[in-house]
């Protein structure tokens, strides 16, 4: 989903650089200026970053573009493209690093990014980053002369520094533009995009000159020239490969792992995923739009059962909704806040919400059956079908029709921030700081522009969230724990699971940062 469906999109904070048994990483020696080929679940579809919300989109924009900072492997913000920042309330002043150039080898100036920063901010551009990551009413500023940068919002954004190390900057010919972004690239990133088929691979040809990476990374003869992003939908499909040599690196969720794990050579890590939670869509007309019909459809459900489906069990317990570096705040909002599992209390429930079962079972309201269409994207792989399927079965228990319908990461995000076109969605939200889930579930809807997908309208979490955000950084995170148990006790979101994938390569060491690869840490290693 949105960043990272993130958004775009898991928990640890971090991956681990790819290690265990057979890592043993003394005496290693390097492969110099070779290839690498790594796995992405699903075609990342349109590539501008101002509308990145898809994992797979973030991971292929890693490659070719940069971030004004970054989050290290313990949520420690370091530089980017800014060297150094100052952070108020209200506003951010970044210090460019001097000599950062585009892809085309155009200059990236503080007006270079206060035109890519402006242009998100803009309603007219209707990015999805906006109001996510990026504050309504935010404004650049320029300062070529002190070579900085100066974000502002109109009112205080507690955790604007830190939104920065998920928001690519567009330079050169593609912020002149913008339509070229959805098959190219224009970045300053160290991967610039060189070659591409939808839903077959990415190819990323590097930049030897590049030397303004995070923590002042640069280009290194380890590291590879080429990098092959394949678009592998079916993670046995991508663990053969990984068997095989087709592939040096991939990430695995389901059953395919421990296979995986047991491959000679093997180097091991683990990576966050986005929280496994649902959603009920609540527009007008939707019979979860009311409260006693959404608590009683989840008091139906053994969620600790349904954990260990989703998951494949490798998982734990969802205690928050944010789950990516640099995940500043980590209060416990979900325990004791969610209906327990009761089947017939939840009978009863959907008795006095008018929902009365028929002779056959089949409950229905005023001659309108209750029936729920139930999306969840194909990429999740088969631990959250075989999930969704335990709560059809549930829910056809209830008295409760269900269609399911498992679809592409794009058609998928479509369907939540277009179409409209279901009742209950998986919704594996990737999220780094609790303001990027303002966005989600408050405010308009994707019919008047906004991203809050569910049509949520919960005033306990608004107002608590508004009050959390007068706090600057991690100051206010009791408060915006309270924002999200609101938001929990509602049943507005079920959190569910909080699950790692492996991270496994052969012949190869990387990381995985906040969701995503981190370019500069993929070395290769002779056989």
């Amino acid at each position: 989903m949105k960043k990272a469906l993130a958004a775009a999109v898991a928990v640890a904070l971090t991956a681990t650089a790819c290690g265990s048994e057979a890592n043993d990483d003394e005496a290693l020696q390097y492969e110099e200026h070779g290839s690498f080929t790594y796995a992405i679940p699903a075609d990342p579809g349109e590539l501008d970053p101002a509308n990145a919300v898809l994992g797979a989109t973030n991971t292929v924009l890693a490659f070719a573009y940069d971030t004004l900072v970054y989050s290290d492997a313990d949520g420690k913000i370091i530089s980017g493209l800014a060297e150094k920042w100052e952070a108020q309330a209200d506003k951010v002043t970044f210090t460019l690093r001097k000599g950062v150039t585009c892809a085309d080898k155009s200059p990236v100036t503080p007006q270079t990014v206060a035109d890519s920063m402006n242009y998100l901010s803009d309603p007219k551009n209707k990015a999805t980053l906006l109001g996510v990551l990026i504050p309504a009413g935010m404004t650049a500023t320029a300062d070529e002369a002190a070579g900085t940068v100066t974000l502002a919002t109109k009112d205080p954004n507690p955790f604007l520094l830190e939104s920065m190390t998920a928001v690519y900057v567009v330079c050169g010919e593609g912020l002149k533009d913008r339509s070229i972004l959805k098959t190219k690239t224009s970045g300053s990133g160290p991967y610039p995009l060189f070659e591409s088929v939808a839903n077959d691979h990415y190819v990323f040809k590097s930049r030897e000159d590049y030397a303004w990476g995070p923590g002042g990374a640069k280009f290194e003869p380890s590291m590879p020239a080429l990098v092959d992003l394949r678009v592998v939908k079916d993670e046995s499909t991508a663990a053969n490969m990984l068997t095989t040599g087709g592939l040096k690196g991939a990430q695995f969720t389901g059953a395919d792992r421990k296979r995986v794990e047991a491959i000679p050579g093997i180097r091991k890590g683990s990576a966050p995923d986005g929280i496994g939670e649902f959603f009920f869509h609540q527009g007008e007309g939707r019979a979860a739009a009311d409260p006693a019909v959404r608590k009683a459809l989840v008091q139906s459900l053994d969620l600790n059962e349904l954990r260990a489906i989703a998951s494949g069990g490798n998982g734990e317990a969802a205690t928050h909704l944010t789950s990516l570096a640099p995940d500043p705040c980590r209060g416990d909002s979900v325990t004791g806040n969610l209906p327990q599992t009761d089947p017939a209390a939840a009978a009863t429930a959907l008795d006095g919400a008018g929902w009365k079962a028929g002779t056959d079972g089949a409950r229905a309201k005023d001659g309108k059956p209750l029936k729920l269409r139930i999306a969840y994207q194909t990429s999740a792989g088969p631990g959250v079908q075989a999930g969704m399927e335990y709560i059809a079965q549930k829910w056809k228990a209830l008295g409760v029709e269900t269609e399911l319908v498992g679809s592409a990461d794009a058609k998928y995000s479509d369907s939540l921030f277009k179409n409209g076109d279901w009742d209950m969605a998986w919704v594996p939200l990737g999220l780094s700081l609790p303001t990027q889930l303002v966005g989600y579930v408050s405010g308009p809807g994707p019919d008047a522009q906004g991203s809050n997908f569910a049509h949520v309208a919960n005033t306990a979490y608004d107002d608590l969230a508004a009050t959390a955000a007068e706090q600057v950084g991690a100051a206010g995170c009791g408060q915006w724990t309270n924002a999200e148990a609101a938001l929990v006790k509602n049943v507005d979101v079920v959190p569910v699971v909080q699950p790692t994938q492996l991270v496994a390569s052969k012949n190869a060491m990387l990381e995985v940062i906040g969701g995503v690869v981190r370019p500069t840490s993929v070395r290769l290693l002779k056989n």
